[in-house]
């Protein structure tokens, strides 16, 4: 009789190895809605510096709003075709494909006409300066 285990030396008990792989986290499957283009903002010398992930995208199918304060990123992946119509039989596909779209608001207005956006090894870079605008008005109360 022959039986498979993990192989782990420092865990000689059966029950200690099953209880840590209990514990160990677990890749969750993800549906299409539940997919998020993650970010990440910086504020500097009067500039919005945004770095969004988009692996697998081209850059021929993003697309980058901009209205006031609001900013407004839209992805699209493909469908690729590698696989079939060679007789290849896929056992597994976990790639999504489909549209991502990820909306934020800043704490103040963009001027669009000097907004920057560049697409580099998956990744998208916004360099988005600020509107320049007239200061707060504080009131005088009477």
């Amino acid at each position: 009789m022959t039986s498979l285990r993990l192989f782990e030396p420092s865990l000689s008990d059966p029950f200690e190895s099953m209880f840590r792989r209990f514990l160990t986290p677990t890749r969750l499957d993800r549906t299409l809605d539940e997919l998020d283009v993650r970010v990440d903002v910086v504020e500097k010398n009067g500039t919005f510096k945004v770095r969004a992930d988009l692996p697998g995208v081209r850059k021929e199918d993003i697309n980058v709003r901009i209205d006031g304060n609001l900013v407004q990123i839209d992805a699209q992946t493909r469908d690729e075709k590698e696989f079939k119509g060679n007789g290849d039989k896929v056992l597994r596909s976990e790639r999504y494909y489909g549209a991502v779209s990820r909306a934020f608001a800043l704490t103040q207005d963009v001027d669009e006409s000097k907004a920057v956006a560049r697409f580099e090894d998956g990744v998208l870079t916004l360099e988005l300066p600020k509107k320049a605008g007239s200061a707060a008005k504080r009131l005088t109360i009477n």
